[in-house]
Formats: structure tokens, C-alpha cells, sequence
């Protein structure tokens, strides 16, 4: 019989255990890390990051006992999930966020309707989602840096310092992590993020164009029309 699909906060301890079960499950740190052996994956899982075990699959798992999980139990995995061999990815900035959602919302209530919805958000979510390998730990901290101080100057030589690494070996591993240069990164995500700002707030273009890093309004317009083929009072009509 087939379970509900269901979203949990879990915690282990240091007893390695062991089990299969006849649905999947997605393991989503949100505090501490899990070590975990699924697949071929033996390792360390943390925040940021998904860990796979579809049906049938026998995994062993510890973790400290003050770590925290978002546990998605699902009879159905969304076609790029499914579809993956990979074991362990890093998850997007917006399920990142929503995952901390879950895990208030599911420690002060109980309420089916929104749990329900919640389940079908975070597949909807997880539909959206670029299974990639892994990020290295130090980009993956500079993607995190970059969505907190989008409106601020962001440097080659400050984000490779949140990376610990020279300028040179930051540019050069965050391409091959990313696919992208930083500069290309940097634009992705601004324009995206006022696009969001433009659609979904009444804030005038000023405050979206200095929310996303531009102080200078006309900068921000060639910039936004350039990336979307509108002018940011067209698009946000």
C-alpha cells in the first residue's frame, strides 16, 4: 500500500543503523551534517546538499545527535530526480530557503491542509531543480555570500577570500563548479532576483536596482533590458 508522501524534521546519533524502505526519501541537512552510505556514495552530507535513497535501497547512516533533517518520504520521485544516478547534489537557494520554512512550520503545527501543500510545493520545488554534482564546499560558501549581499560590491578579490583560495584558483574552480564565470554568475542572479522583486513587490525601479547592486539606475536598466529584451517598467506590468 503505498505511503502518504510526507515531510518530517529527524535527528539521528553516533548508532550507525541500517535499513530499506518500499518508498523513497530525500535527506535535507538543515543543521550539523549526516554521515551517510546510499549507492555508490560513502561520506559526509550538510546543509546546502540532498542526499537520495530511492526504494529498496539499503543505507546506514549516523550523525550527531543535535543535528537536524528535513526527511521527504515520497512514492514518486519528479522525473530529474528519478531519472539521476546521482546520489548526493546540492540543492538551489530557493529550496534551501523553503527548507527552513519546513522546519519552523512543522515544529509549532500541526495542520494537514498545510502540510499537505507543503509537500506539494517542495516537489514542485525539487521539479525545478539542477541535479548537479556536488559543489565544493568553498563555492558552494561563495553562492550562499552572493545571495546575502546582492546589493552590495562583490569583487573577484572579496569572494575568493570568503573561498580561501587566490584569485586565480577561485576563478578557475568556480567555472568548472558552476559553468559559469563570476561575472555571468553574478548577472544571473541579479537580473533573476529583480525580475522577483519587479513581478511579485510594488518597490519602485530605484529601490529593486539597488536591492540587486546598482546604484545607478540607468546602469540597471541597459543591464536588465540587455539580459530580458524589456525594459524593467515593461516587464513589471
Amino acid at each position: 500500500m503505498p505511503i502518504q508522501n510526507s515531510l518530517s524534521i529527524r535527528s539521528y546519533n553516533l548508532t550507525k543503523k541500517g535499513h530499506s524502505h518500499p518508498y523513497h526519501q530525500l535527506v535535507l541537512p538543515v543543521m550539523g551534517g549526516i554521515n551517510i552510505e546510499v549507492a555508490d556514495f560513502s561520506g559526509k552530507v550538510l546543509p546546502g546538499e540532498c542526499v537520495v535513497v530511492k526504494a529498496e535501497q539499503t543505507h546506514y547512516f549516523t550523525s550527531e545527535p543535535k543535528a537536524r533533517f528535513v526527511v521527504a518520504d515520497l512514492n514518486h520521485l519528479p522525473d530529474n530526480i528519478a531519472q539521476t544516478q546521482v546520489s548526493v547534489f546540492s540543492v538551489s537557494q530557493p529550496l534551501l530557503h523553503y527548507l527552513h520554512f519546513i522546519d519552523e512550520q512543522l515544529k509549532y503545527q500541526v495542520n494537514q491542509s498545510i502540510e499537505t501543500l507543503m509537500v506539494e510545493t517542495f516537489v514542485c520545488l525539487l521539479s525545478e531543480q539542477s541535479v548537479m554534482k556536488r559543489l565544493d564546499r568553498r563555492i558552494l560558501n561563495v553562492l550562499e555570500y552572493i545571495q546575502t549581499h546582492l546589493a552590495e560590491p562583490l569583487s573577484n578579490e572579496q569572494l575568493a577570500h570568503v573561498a580561501c583560495l587566490s584569485q586565480t584558483q577561485f576563478k578557475k574552480l568556480f567555472k568548472e563548479q558552476t559553468m559559469l564565470t563570476v561575472t555571468q554568475y553574478l548577472t544571473k542572479a541579479r537580473m533573476n532576483k529583480a525580475q522577483a522583486l519587479l513581478l511579485h513587490t510594488d518597490y519602485p525601479i530605484q529601490i529593486v536596482a539597488q536591492a540587486v547592486g546598482y546604484q545607478d539606475h540607468g546602469a540597471f536598466g541597459r543591464r536588465f533590458l540587455k539580459y530580458t529584451g524589456l525594459t524593467p517598467s515593461q516587464f513589471a506590468r
